[in-house]
This record gives structure tokens, sequence and C-alpha cells, in this order.
């Protein structure tokens, strides 16, 4: 397993697989994706990507934390599920972001991710609320 950082390019092609299927290519491209504080996280196993994860210096107006950064994109192909290589990933990031003087990083988690996201210690904060095309989400947050 490779764990590393990579352009936001090679994310395009998972997130359309996993989180926009039947979108179109163009709904892969996040605002933000060429920022120079933003940083892209991939997984591979056997020379292929098979999990990312895109964090985005941005604050979330619950948390205090000068420095924040959300998560977005976060996918993992369906066979390699279930097998830790997410967890992996968001390991990897909070490294770095501790690097980069992170206070704190968020998301909006799908709220079928919500379980998931509390192992690895995040928190949820406010009420569901829903993103049209994607569905019902809550922020969630974790201190650094």
């Amino acid at each position: 397993m490779i764990i590393k950082e990579i352009p936001a390019e090679e994310t395009y092609g998972l997130r359309h697989e996993v989180l926009r299927p039947g979108q179109p290519p163009e709904a892969c491209v996040y605002e933000g994706d060429e920022d120079e504080r933003t940083f892209h996280i991939g997984v591979y196993l056997q020379d292929r990507l098979v999990c990312i994860g895109s964090f985005y210096q941005e604050q979330e107006k619950s948390l205090s934390q000068q420095t924040q950064y959300r998560l977005r994109g976060m996918a993992t192909r369906e066979p390699e599920r279930g097998k830790g290589i997410g967890s992996k990933l968001i390991a990897f990031a909070e490294s770095a972001m501790k690097d980069k003087d992170a206070g704190a990083w968020w998301c909006n988690a799908r709220t079928t991710a919500v379980p998931y996201y509390e192992k690895l210690g995040l928190q949820k904060v406010g009420n569901e609320f829903h993103i049209p095309e994607i569905g019902p989400h809550y922020v969630m947050y974790k201190i650094l």
C-alpha cells in the first residue's frame, strides 16, 4: 500500500465512479482543487488508485480554531471498503494537517457515513441538512 499526495486531476475518475455516478464528469471538479493550500491524498494498491480524499483550508463557522481543513471527495472503490484503507488515508492526512498547524478538520458527511466518521473520532454539529442531487448530510469535525 502506498499513501501519498496526488494532483487534483488524479481524483476525478474515482470521484465520478463513487460519489457522482450519473452526473457529468465536470461535477467532479471542485472549487479550490487547484488552490495552493489544498492537498489531495491517494491510496494505491498494486499501482491502482483505490481511495482518495481532498483537503481544503476552509473555515467551519461553528469551530473556533484559526486554521481548519475541510475534507471533500472522500471515496474508496467498492471492493476495497471495510479494509481500513480510508482510516489510513485519514491518519496520513491528519499528520499533514498538523504539520500545517491546523487545529481542526471537518466535513459534510453523508448521513450514511456518520458511523464511519464517528469511529475516526469526529463529532456531529448542528442538524441534518440536504445537498441537492447528493442527499442528507451532517457537519462533522475533529479537533487535532
